[in-house]
C-alpha cells in the first residue's frame, strides 16, 4: 500500500522537472515567483497587512525588514512608529514618528500618528498643533485628521474635557496606509 503515494511523489517530481526551469528557483520555474530572493517582496506591504490582521509585532519585524532593504525614509519611519504605537509602546512610538517629521515635514500620516500619541499621553497643547501640521499638509483632505484636531482643540479650550477623557475609552483605528484616529465609545 505504500507503493502508490511513492509513484504519486515520483510522478509530481517528474512533472515538476518536466516545466518550464526545471526545478530551480528561477522566476518561471515552478515555485511561486518572488519567493525564492525574498528580496522582490515588500516588507512595507506585508507589514501594512500584518496590521490589518492586528499582527502587530509581526508588522514590526516585517517593517524593520523593509527599513533594512530600502534604508530609514518616511514610510519606514513611520511604519515602524505606527507598528509600536499599535504595541503600546509610545515612547518608542513617538522617537520613530518624530525622526518620520523631520524626514519629510510634508507627510500626514506620520504627523497625524504623532497627534495620537501626544493625546494619548495627555499633551494636549502639543497635539493640537501636531494636528495642525497634519491638516495643513493634507490641505485638509483628511476628515479624520480634522476630527482629530477638532478634538485636541476641544481638550485644549476646555480643560474638563482631560478629566472627561480619562473616562472615555479612546481606541486607536487604522485608517488607509498607517494614519489613526481617536474614536470614543460614545
Amino acid at each position: 500500500m505504500m507503493v502508490r503515494p511513492f509513484i504519486v511523489g515520483l510522478l509530481m517530481l517528474f512533472l515538476a522537472a518536466c516545466a518550464t526551469g526545471g526545478l530551480n528557483r528561477s522566476s518561471d520555474g515552478v515555485f511561486a515567483p518572488g519567493i525564492s530572493g525574498m528580496s522582490s517582496i515588500d516588507g512595507l506591504v506585508v507589514g501594512h497587512r500584518l496590521m490589518d490582521a492586528g499582527e502587530y509585532e509581526l508588522a514590526l519585524k516585517s517593517y524593520n525588514r523593509a527599513a533594512a532593504q530600502q534604508g530609514l525614509n518616511v514610510d519606514t519611519m513611520s511604519a515602524i512608529g505606527s507598528a509600536n504605537l499599535n504595541l503600546g509602546r509610545l515612547g518608542q512610538a513617538e522617537r520613530w514618528l518624530r525622526r518620520a517629521v523631520e524626514e519629510d515635514p510634508t507627510f500626514p500620516p506620520a504627523w497625524n500618528n504623532l497627534g495620537v500619541i501626544l493625546m494619548e499621553k495627555g499633551e494636549v497643547a502639543e497635539a493640537s498643533e501636531v494636528f495642525r501640521r497634519a491638516f495643513a499638509a493634507d490641505n485638509g483632505n483628511s476628515d479624520e485628521i480634522r476630527d482629530n484636531l477638532r478634538l485636541a482643540l476641544a481638550n485644549l479650550e476646555n480643560p474638563s474635557n482631560n478629566a472627561l477623557q480619562e473616562n472615555q475609552n479612546f481606541n486607536l483605528i487604522r485608517r488607509g496606509a498607517g494614519d489613526f484616529v481617536l474614536s470614543s465609545d460614545l
